[in-house]
């Protein structure tokens, strides 16, 4: 079985679009969403229709939690309220009830585990970002199954916990050792934050034990030309080019 993981579509359909087909070529047997599938973006109703579609299960995102009501968002800056805002004016009626029954944590098996911000408090929505933050916590980092997925970060980061000590693996792909404990932070789709435009998702091979990320290139310009149109934040379109 080899299942797709992604997170963090932020409404962007171009990329979305484009890492479908991608998985679609590398013969996915499943896809799971992470969440995030609204926000910063110009086309909810779309992507929301395209994981709706292409997932078998998708998770609730911070951002996709403030759009429905399930979490209060008066504390984020500016543009991105706004664009919450808008997106909450645009979904259709069946999108944001869907948004509004989506789960914050999945489990798969028993060695998988599936959430959008951090495992240990779903709801909080906490970052993942340091194998220092991860050696604090490591009590509760062992409790859970052997493979935490995780987005929200927009960043592509794992962290291996072996006898009591955690180190960060950097390469695109790897085996998967069967007495480690892996905490993987998948990347975005819509919206990488990591210095490289394309967008990402990561593949779990359960034959060969065995973790890639996958980047994907897609039509950046029409996703921000779509943002600017929207008179949305202009640095939501900027940022997609940059990668940051």
């Amino acid at each position: 079985m080899r299942i797709g993981i992604l997170s963090d579509v932020h409404s962007n359909l171009e990329a979305l679009v484009a890492v479908l087909r991608r998985a679609e070529a590398l013969k996915i047997d499943r896809l799971i969403s992470l969440g995030d599938v609204v926000g910063y973006g110009a086309s909810p109703e779309e992507c929301c229709h395209l994981i709706r579609s292409n997932t078998e299960l998708t998770l609730l995102g911070n951002h996709d939690a403030a759009v429905v009501g399930r979490m209060d968002y008066s504390y984020y800056y500016g543009a991105a309220r706004q664009v919450l805002d808008w997106t909450a004016g645009v979904l259709s009626e069946d999108n944001f009830r869907w948004l509004s029954g989506l789960p914050y944590t999945y489990r798969y098996g028993e060695g998988v585990l599936c959430s959008h911000g951090a495992p240990f408090e779903p709801q909080a929505y906490e970052y993942v970002f340091s194998a220092d933050q991860i050696s604090h916590l490591l009590p509760e980092v062992l409790a859970l199954p052997r493979l935490s997925f995780v987005g929200h970060s927009h960043l592509c980061k794992v962290f291996r916990v072996l006898g009591g000590e955690v180190t960060e693996r950097r390469e695109a792909a790897f085996e998967l050792e069967p007495t480690a404990h892996y905490l993987i932070s998948v990347g975005s789709v819509g919206q990488p934050r990591d210095y490289d435009n394309r967008a990402c998702f990561v593949v779990l091979d359960e034959a060969a034990q065995s973790i890639e990320f996958v980047r994907v290139e897609y039509d950046i310009a029409t996703a921000a030309q779509k943002i600017l149109d929207a008179s949305l934040a202009f640095s939501f379109a900027n940022r997609l080019a940059l990668g940051i």
